[in-house]
């Protein structure tokens, strides 16, 4: 009787640790690698933005007439081929904005980010494809973190392309949120002035919490912890250490933060002690009625102003 209990036992919990490791690989690459959800392709991304942002057609038909809409490859010190798409102002100007997208995104979803700095305030700007999306290589999606140092790599090639006497602002959205955060915790180029995150989380491990709370109804341990693990043996970080939070504690450049007050996806509370952890200057703003990512598209008009407001303090 002793030894069948023994065994019961020792069965019980060699499932229990198969089931654990087995739903760590899925959950890594249901979260990182998940092509089936990646809607990368340039051909179905337009219809998706003209649907959703009808001004974009007869802008970005413009730029294509003008040979104005540009992209480029460059590579990282990792060997990863990485593209962007840039467009300059209208008239000459030091005015740039490297902007951000989000999660299984691309460039081209944040036209309408685009658009505003570039026909709206007069802008320079450069829109980068983050690592596995868009045309970017990459052998899985970084959260941001590794990220952040693509982007610093992206901003010194923006600065030489428009002229190295740039003033310059990077904006991000949901996932290029983070990432903007996560950059403004490094060491910044003088050109540098100014930081717009809109919905961003507090760090990798808070919004998988989240999402595996609120999509699978599970609690951290000890799927969180053991996939954490896995990514950092097999991409070289773990979702504790890719902290917006941390990060923008340590930005001592103005930042605007945005994030609307029905947002499930990036709980609106993260946006709070994002705010208190950075140093002055900074401003918040919480959009009245609005979900994940839809504050520019449900209140245009505000949203520029809000944003030409706040980096025009900075960028002259």
């Amino acid at each position: 009787m002793r030894k069948r209990i023994i065994y019961v036992i020792i069965i019980v919990v060699l499932l229990l640790t198969g089931c654990t490791i087995g739903g760590s690989f899925y959950m890594l690459n249901f979260s990182l690698t998940p092509d089936a959800k990646i809607l990368s392709k340039d051909a179905d991304s337009y219809p998706y933005m003209y649907r959703n942002y009808p001004f974009l057609r007869p802008w970005v038909d413009s730029l294509r007439q003008a040979d104005a809409l540009k992209d480029t490859f460059i590579i990282n010190p990792h060997g990863i081929q990485l593209h962007a798409y840039y467009v300059a102002a209208p008239k000459p100007t030091d005015k740039t904005a490297v902007i951000v997208h989000g999660y299984t995104d691309n460039a081209i979803r944040m036209f309408m980010i685009g658009y505003l700095y570039n026909r709206d305030l007069g802008y320079n700007i450069l829109l980068p494809d983050l690592q596995h999306q868009g045309e970017s290589e990459g052998r899985a999606i970084q959260m941001g973190w590794k990220d952040r140092f693509d982007v610093l790599q992206w901003m010194n090639i923006a600065n030489k392309i428009f002229g190295d006497s740039t003033q310059m602002a990077v904006h991000g959205i949901s996932m290029g949120g983070a990432t903007t955060m996560m950059v403004s915790g490094e060491e910044q180029q003088p050109f540098v002035k100014c930081f717009v995150e809109d919905c961003g989380y507090t760090s990798v491990w808070d919004e998988f919490s989240h999402e595996l709370k609120s999509s699978f109804f599970l609690p951290p341990f000890p799927l969180m912890y053991t996939t954490s693990w896995l990514c950092e043996k097999k991409y070289g970080w773990n979702f504790k250490e890719a902290s917006s939070l941390k990060q923008v504690a340590k930005c001592k450049l103005p930042m605007l933060f945005i994030h609307g007050d029905k947002d499930t996806y990036v709980p609106t509370w993260m946006v709070y002690p994002l705010y208190e952890a950075k140093p002055e200057p900074k401003e918040l703003w919480i959009v009245s009625g609005a979900a994940h990512a839809v504050s520019y598209q449900e209140n245009k008009q505000e949203y520029t102003d809000k944003v030409r407001d706040f980096v025009g303090r900075y960028i002259h």
